[in-house]
């Protein structure tokens, strides 16, 4: 289950990749979340309470964030845009000290650094060079992520599968209607649209939010954060692997060089020492 998540997670960039070439990105999120809410929605309660703050918790952390990110992709290779997107780990945890009251140590300040320098590493790619836009638009999604799980750490606890769910009930109309004001063509994209481009939303929708969400929480349930968490480590090796193997996509030594660090940095920042026990 543990390689399971960041395999899903990781496929669905892969496989993404292709279609916003093509297709329509903001579009194609909202097509996402209309299948996730369309699964999801009738086994959950309706959060009366948080009705309000999951309408804006959805704004930010899913039709903006996702918007930017699939935005950048249709501009970067996925292996490239995957590395980049790790930077949600340190913007989090930076955001976290900041506006939550967590702690900050000198082995969070130090993978902070290291993963910033990663991609800043990755942007002096030469083949990158005329392509600095999808480098921000992937790391202003990852900004926007780290904020949106600030507000849902504020919200407090409802369910994991209840805030999925809801998020995608609101995300959903939120990105038809970023559509409706970026986009072109929705229509004639969406009657031309062949099986590929409806096979990445059924999996991006169903496989990728709604069962790898599920077993991710069924590892939350099972085993400490500490211990499920640093298999995420392992999303960017996955999406790299199948983007080169399936994408015929090709790695320069400096952008392995800036990955590696990137990874680097969120291990330290992820990764913690077990507590020792104290005597009885």
């Amino acid at each position: 289950m543990g390689l399971s998540v960041p395999l899903i997670w990781g496929m669905g960039f892969t496989f993404a990749k292709p279609v916003v070439s093509e297709f329509p990105p903001i579009l194609l999120m909202a097509l996402r979340f209309t299948v996730t809410a369309m699964v999801l929605v009738w086994f959950v309660p309706i959060p009366r309470r948080h009705l309000r703050d999951l309408f804006f918790i959805a704004l930010v952390s899913a039709a903006i964030q996702y918007g930017l990110t699939f935005y950048g992709l249709r501009l970067l290779d996925a292996s490239t845009a995957i590395l980049v997107v790790q930077l949600e780990v340190p913007f989090a945890t930076l955001l976290a000290i900041l506006f939550l009251g967590e702690r900050f140590s000198a082995r969070k300040g130090l993978g902070m650094l290291v993963a910033f320098a990663g991609v800043v590493m990755i942007a002096g790619e030469p083949r990158l060079d005329s392509n600095h836009l999808g480098i921000l638009l992937v790391v202003g999604g990852a900004f926007t992520w780290a904020v949106g799980q600030v507000m849902v750490r504020r919200l407090g606890e409802i369910g994991g599968f209840t805030m999925i769910a809801w998020v995608a009930v609101f995300a959903a109309p939120q990105l038809f209607v970023a559509s409706l004001l970026i986009e072109d063509d929705q229509l004639a994209h969406i009657r031309q649209a062949d099986w590929m481009v409806w096979a990445t939303i059924v999996y991006l929708g169903l496989v990728m939010t709604a069962f790898g969400y599920a077993l991710w929480y069924r590892l939350l349930g099972l085993y400490p954060v500490n211990q499920v968490a640093p298999f995420l480590l392992l999303l960017p090796v996955f999406t790299i692997v199948a983007s080169v193997t399936l994408l015929g996509e090709t790695l320069t030594p400096w952008l392995i060089a800036g990955g590696v660090v990137v990874i680097a940095g969120v291990a330290i920042i992820m990764i913690e020492r077990p507590r020792r026990r104290r005597p009885a």
